[in-house]
């Protein structure tokens, strides 16, 4: 098994789009781990992607991220990060997949309604600087 990380970000909860981005999620095969509801701040937004602290957009990003209520959470499949990345679509919706997360509810690249990590080992990080070693022990049903 493998995890990936994602964040269903500020618009997909302004959106009122959570439940309709889970049911996807789940009915693609992956587990939730563990989630949550939390807000960032400007500085934790730009924490989390501080390796984006060159681009253009990293300011954007940051105030973005920061604007609202996000979800994080830890996902769990076979192959999870690929089979995400591929679930959720290109970052511009207007190039994603028919039938991808952000082909449906994504209004731009900039809200694109949904964070992927892009490397298992980047998901291990990334879900370290949202929760602790407790939060993320598996417990079988």
């Amino acid at each position: 098994m493998e995890r990936t990380l994602t964040i269903l970000k500020p618009d997909c909860v302004r959106k009122q789009l959570i439940g309709a981005v889970i049911d996807k999620i789940e009915r693609a095969g992956f587990r939730i781990v563990t989630m949550k509801k939390t807000k960032l701040t400007t500085e934790t937004a730009g924490e989390f992607y501080a390796v984006h602290r060159e681009r253009p957009f990293f300011g954007e990003l940051v105030e973005f991220m920061s604007s609202g209520p996000c979800v994080p959470m830890i996902l769990e499949k076979e192959n999870a990060v690929a089979d995400f990345r591929e679930l959720i679509g290109a970052t511009d919706p207007a190039e994603a997949a028919e039938g991808t997360i952000r082909k449906l509810y994504a209004d731009s690249k900039g809200e694109n309604i949904v964070h992927g990590s892009d490397s298992a080992e980047n998901a291990c990080n990334e879900a370290a600087f949202f929760f602790s070693t407790e939060e993320t022990v598996r417990v079988d049903r």
